[in-house]
Formats: C-alpha cells, sequence, structure tokens
C-alpha cells in the first residue's frame, strides 16, 4: 500500500510539475540584441476599427503586448476601454504576455492633500478596471503608469499655462504606483522618457524601487554599447540611474517606427520593445496572481451629486469662470467623467467651452465667445464609461457688454511657402 501511495504522489508531482513548465514555458528572446521582444498599442493601432492580427505578430517574434488601458482624459479613457478587453483576450490566446499602460495627467493643485488623493483616486479607476477582467491572470504582467507630461493647466490658444514642480509630480507618482502595488501585490511599471524623469521629477530611491519602462528612440538595442540613459557627454540623473552611467530598466521602448504590417498590426508604424534579462527574470514579474475582492468592483451607473463651488461672469471681454466638484455617494471625489455648460435656450449660445481638471471630480470651465445677456442653463457631469451616473445643477449668470476694442489697421501679409514634411521617423529603427 506504501508503494501505491509513493506512486502516486510521484505521478501528482510530476502532472503538477509538467503543468508548471506548460504554464511558464521558456520565451523565445527574438528581438534586437537577442532580447524578449514587445509591443505597445493603443487606439491608433486600429485605423477605421481595424482588428489587429495577433497570430501574426506571435509569429514576428513579439512575446508581450502592451495595450492602453485608460486615460485621464474621459473622451481617451473611453477610446481605451473600446479596445482594452478584446485585444487582452486575442493577444493571450496566440500566447503572448499582457500589460496595459495607463497615461497620467496631474492635477492642477500644488498643496500635497490634493495631490495624493488624486493620486489614490486614478489608482483607484485602474484597480477597477483590472478588477473588471477578473484581476491578473497568469499571462499578465504589472500595469504600466505612464508619465511623460507635467502640464496641469493650458491658455486658450493651447499652449502650457501651468506645470507641476518636480516634488509634487513625484508625489503623485509614488502615491499612484504605491496605492497599485498594495492592492494587487504586484509592482506596477513606471514609463517615461529619460529627459522627463531628470528635469520634471525629483530623485527618488522610493521610486527606484519599481520597474521602469524607459522610452528612448534613435540608439540600437542589439548593441552593447547602447544605453538608453546616455547623453552626448555624461547620463540622464534620475531615480534609476547607476554611477556608470547605465541605468536600471526592464523594459527599453526603441523605437515608434516599426513597421506596422510586418506584425499584423493596420497602418503604417508602431511603437517596438524589448526586455532587459532573461526567461526567469521575466517571468518572475509575470508570477502572482490578484483576485479582486468584491469592494474593486467598478461601480456601475452610481449616483453622483455636485456642487459649484464659485461662479464669476463680468462682461463679453472676459471668460465666465466656473469651478465644479463631483462627487461619488461617500463623498469621495468622481474618477471618471467630465462637466460643460448647456443654455436652456436652444436659440442662445453655449460658447467656447475650455476645461482645466483641478484634480479628480475638480474643475474649472472656463466659457468664452458669449454676448452681452442673461443666461439660465446647467452645469452637466456626463461619464461616457457608465460608472457614474449623470448629475445637473441648474445655474444663471449675466454677461454685461465690454468696450469694443479699436482695431487695428490691416496689414498685407505675404503668404509663407510651405514647410518641408519632416520625416518624425528620420534616425529611429525601422524593422
Amino acid at each position: 500500500m506504501k508503494k501505491i501511495f509513493a506512486v502516486l504522489a510521484l505521478s501528482l508531482s510530476l502532472t503538477a510539475n509538467s503543468a508548471s513548465a506548460t504554464t511558464f514555458s521558456k520565451i523565445d528572446a527574438l528581438g534586437p540584441g537577442d532580447k524578449i521582444a514587445g509591443m505597445d498599442i493603443s487606439v491608433y493601432q486600429h485605423p477605421g476599427g481595424a482588428p489587429i492580427d495577433f497570430n501574426k505578430m506571435y509569429d514576428a517574434g513579439i512575446r508581450f503586448i502592451i495595450i492602453k488601458g485608460g486615460d485621464s482624459i474621459d473622451k481617451y479613457d473611453a477610446q481605451s476601454l473600446r479596445y482594452m478587453t478584446v485585444d487582452r483576450k486575442a493577444a493571450q490566446a496566440a500566447h503572448m504576455y499582457t500589460s496595459f499602460y495607463y497615461y497620467a495627467r496631474l492635477p492642477n493643485a500644488t498643496d500635497s492633500t490634493t495631490i495624493i488623493a488624486d493620486a489614490k483616486a486614478q489608482a483607484q479607476k485602474v484597480i477597477w478596471r483590472i478588477a473588471s477582467l477578473g484581476g491578473y491572470n497568469r499571462r499578465d504582467l504589472p500595469v504600466a503608469l505612464d508619465l511623460e507630461n507635467n502640464c496641469t493647466a493650458i491658455n486658450t490658444n493651447g499652449a502650457c499655462s501651468r506645470s507641476a514642480s518636480p516634488a509634487n509630480a513625484s508625489l503623485w507618482a509614488q502615491t499612484w504606483l504605491d496605492t497599485l502595488a498594495a492592492t494587487t501585490g504586484k509592482k506596477p511599471f513606471m514609463y517615461s522618457y529619460p529627459q522627463f524623469l531628470e528635469s520634471a521629477m525629483s530623485r527618488s530611491s522610493a521610486l527606484r524601487q519599481y520597474p521602469l519602462w524607459l522610452a528612448r528612440y534613435s540608439l540600437d538595442p542589439a548593441l552593447t554599447t547602447s544605453q538608453p540613459n546616455a547623453k552626448g557627454v555624461g547620463c540622464y540623473a534620475d531615480s534609476w540611474s547607476n554611477a556608470d552611467c547605465t541605468t536600471q530598466w526592464q523594459i527599453w521602448q526603441y523605437t515608434s517606427c516599426g513597421i506596422a504590417g510586418k506584425y499584423g498590426v493596420p497602418g503604417s508604424r508602431v511603437d517596438l520593445n524589448v526586455f532587459y534579462g532573461n526567461n526567469n527574470q521575466f517571468l518572475k514579474l509575470v508570477r502572482g496572481q490578484w483576485q479582486p475582492d468584491p469592494t474593486d468592483m467598478l461601480p456601475l451607473n452610481e449616483a453622483t451629486t455636485m456642487n459649484i463651488m464659485s461662479q464669476t461672469s463680468k462682461t463679453t471681454n472676459d471668460p465666465v469662470v466656473i469651478k465644479v466638484n463631483v462627487y461619488r455617494p461617500d463623498i469621495s471625489p468622481v474618477v471618471t467623467g467630465t462637466i460643460n455648460f448647456t443654455s436652456a435656450s436652444s436659440v442662445v449660445s453655449s460658447g467656447t467651452q475650455a476645461l482645466t481638471r483641478d484634480s479628480s471630480g475638480s474643475w474649472t470651465l472656463k466659457i468664452t465667445g458669449l454676448a452681452a445677456g442673461d443666461y439660465v442653463g446647467t452645469i452637466n457631469y456626463v461619464d461616457q464609461s457608465g460608472t457614474e451616473a449623470p448629475s445637473q445643477y441648474p445655474i444663471i449668470f449675466t454677461v454685461l457688454q465690454g468696450a469694443t476694442p479699436t482695431p487695428s489697421p490691416s496689414k498685407s501679409i505675404s503668404p509663407k511657402p510651405k514647410p518641408a514634411p519632416v520625416d518624425s521617423c528620420a534616425g529611429q529603427i525601422r524593422n
């Protein structure tokens, strides 16, 4: 009898080992420099709604794919949701490993309390999104925080009028990364490029604990001498820099000019990446599953309330400025959605509207182009993702006639010659 149990135990052990080997088999290193090859995609790799051929991508050597899975701005977030689930499922069916990246926009705030609260709120949206998929599975890499822009406010001509300080940008990133790691048990990636990490963020040993996904073009990752952190002289000094001018990166986005059709991607170009490390190091990032708790699930059409924090209206020469907060039932700020103004009369203009996201659930709306008169309408909160329910707040304001500016004498302007087309892939690797 003991022999029978021993044989049975050995059989079960071999079966378990075989299943483990099947789940975590050797990953082909078919990228430049014999590195594991990867790609990142978004809605732009689906022109006209065209699908991606992930089997062709796998046959071309790609072994991991990073999909845009969210954005701080509502309309871009909705675009991400359109393809996130279907692309993940298709890529994993084609035997590739997957990840998501979240494109972050920093709040227009300077106090640490608001910055931390906003980072936690945006991290919560990502947790909801992973939970909606059932959590991490055995083919999921950790998510990535895409932070490459520190602009917090834009003026009427589209130029950045205010930027976050390095200390505040770092505080926001650290809070977001810590929140994801604490909930999911996997350290998320930090994605950016060397100039941003050096100039727009503070150096931090705590940030260095997170794996880095670095964007740096015009260098060949097949060459052992290529260092994505190197300058013409010296190197970029950031949280992931080493004393010898190398950098502690795990994924290198080395070109934005990959030949899309070669990999089964519609369009002309695509971002290509390589992983730094061997098979076992790659699988260390993959191992570990997270199953969501019911409290981590994304709300559906959750009730919202709105407060008008302040409103200012003067003359036709000045913008109408309205500050709005929108809350969830527990009085925490909404994470998704956006606001707008609608005139109650179909014959009265709602003006030209510019929106600044001050923090999660908090916006400043500026309305220009309104004629003199009394205005009655509503401030509307809408959420394309369906997470939060819409809400409205009635509003009344008056715009007085401003002074008419004296027109300057017109000058004849000679037409400028059209600039020569710029090759955005100049100097980049095209493969």
